[in-house]
């Protein structure tokens, strides 16, 4: 089966992006693995439920909930976890605070009970195998990722469909119909609606548009980035969210390397980053590549949390959480005069960046493929730190064009359905990729053939083209070549 260019729906944000691109708040979120669309987004999903049929039916006694996963979801739902992500969200938890406990035990306890303990409603009847429904072959018209949550009570029904299209963002379906009319909008919080709802000093929907931008105002890219954030946020509160950013990307990699053991799920796959820590720490051989060796350890550490079901920082999505902190941590160890303001833009312009892919194709894995994960990473990254590194404007654009040009038609096929084969190894790879990609672009002058939004553009219809079976649906590629053990 294949997706036709209608499918891929995060195009659709370009209307609002002429009024205020994405923001860093937007773009880095908080939350657990090990998958932005098939956890965090569903445990979203879950929590918004909660909240909305403690208002639509108050006073009606619930017999029971069901949870139907469509698409993506039913395919690989179970090896995401997404049947977890959406309990814990019925049960109040959101994906930034939720405590790794329950996380890990909610399963047990559910199957041990038969119950849920529903958000303001206490215990409510539920049977993991009857209640949670997978049909992966019936797909939703407006996004492949499509979920819906019914409550069931005294003969009557009350349901809701949602969409997780990537990074963590959600869309909830208001249609009586969602399978042949849906109306779909966004969900955010209120202080997210209202910063969205504040024009931006500095609107743009494209790189080309950017760009001029920071031509005629004689600004850098992270410059105009910044004046868009402060423009609807209180400064203080945008340097706090980056520094809270930094920290728990710094935690991930801390905890990465602290922690030995097999990862969860079936295959076997051995933690790797704790021994690498300590042969790095302990080696005496300095070659030329001794400073990949460390970024290829950073990035191994956080997807080998994210892997683990622990807490990481989405950027932009969780299958491609280790690029971005990997790249990151190499500009603040090992490049000289590394400091707290070239962090700040690095966070910034790596946000320009990751707006543009969302806003005119996408960063979900199964609407576009890993291209549209990896690849995301891997130039959000290159132009965060050719913009540390105080490129121009042109040379961050041209940093992140490279390192996307170079992941297109990248497939997304996890093995088991598990974000571990390929995935973990594949963002320590995307992470040089990076790295090498900002510093080619800062030996030119940022001149180049190819445009940011021609290499947007082409990995937008190479996903169109693409085959369902190499889009996270573990029906393809590596996820059918390699046996698991």
């Amino acid at each position: 089966m294949r997706s036709s260019p209608a499918a891929i729906v995060s195009g659709q944000l370009r209307a609002d992006q002429a009024n205020r691109p994405l923001s860093v708040f937007d773009m880095f979120r908080i939350g657990i693995g090990p998958s932005s669309s098939h956890t965090v987004g569903p445990l979203k999903a879950g929590h918004a439920f909660a909240t909305l049929i403690a208002t639509a039916w108050p006073d009606r006694e619930i017999d029971r909930i069901s949870i139907e996963l469509f698409g993506s979801l039913g395919a690989t739902g179970r090896g995401h976890w997404t049947d977890r992500a959406v309990l814990l969200g019925l049960a109040g938890h959101r994906p930034d605070t939720v405590g790794i406990e329950a996380v890990e035990t909610i399963m047990d306890e559910v199957g041990r009970t038969g119950a849920l303990r529903l958000a303001g409603r206490g215990e409510i009847p539920f049977h993991l195998e009857t209640d949670i429904i997978l049909s992966p072959r019936v797909r939703m018209p407006y996004h492949v990722n499509a979920l819906t949550i019914t409550a069931h009570g005294g003969g009557d029904r009350y349901a809701r469909t949602y969409y997780s299209v990537g990074g963590g963002f959600i869309m909830e379906d208001l249609s009586d119909d969602p399978a042949t009319i849906p109306d779909v909008r966004a969900m955010a919080t209120s202080e997210s609606q209202a910063a969205h709802a504040t024009r931006a000093p500095h609107p743009f929907s494209t790189a080309g548009e950017l760009l001029a931008i920071c031509a005629a105002e004689g600004r850098s890219i992270s410059d105009i980035v910044w004046a868009n954030e402060i423009a609807a946020r209180d400064r203080g509160d945008v340097l706090q969210y980056i520094s809270d950013i930094q920290a728990a990307m710094n935690d991930c990699i801390k905890a990465g390397i602290s922690t030995e053991g097999v990862l969860p799920g079936g295959l076997g796959v051995r933690r790797r980053a704790a021994s690498l820590y300590r042969e790095l720490s302990e080696s005496t051989k300095r070659d030329s590549l001794y400073g990949i060796d460390w970024v290829n350890l950073w990035a191994l550490a956080v997807n080998e949390e994210n892997a683990a079901g622990h807490r990481v920082v989405t950027a932009p999505t969780n299958g491609a959480a280790g690029i971005v902190p990997a790249v990151y941590t190499y500009y603040r160890q090992q490049v000289e005069g590394a400091d707290d303001e070239g962090a700040r833009r690095f966070f910034l312009a790596a946000t320009a960046m990751g707006a543009l892919i969302k806003t005119n194709a996408s960063i979900a894995g199964a609407e576009v493929g890993c291209q549209g994960e990896v690849g995301s990473a891997s130039a959000m990254a290159a132009a965060g730190l050719a913009e540390a590194l105080g490129g121009t404007p042109e040379q961050v654009e041209n940093a992140a064009e490279i390192a996307m040009e170079h992941n297109l038609g990248l497939t997304c096929d996890p093995v088991g359905g598990l974000v571990q084969i390929p995935c973990i190894e594949r963002n320590a790879i995307g992470a040089v990729k990076a790295i090498n990609a900002a510093r080619l672009a800062l030996w030119g002058d940022g001149q180049h053939t190819v445009s940011f939004d021609a290499v947007i553009e082409t990995m937008r219809q190479t996903g169109a083209d693409m085959h369902s079976k190499y889009k996270e649906t573990s029906e393809g590629g590596l996820a059918v070549n390699v046996v698991e053990c």
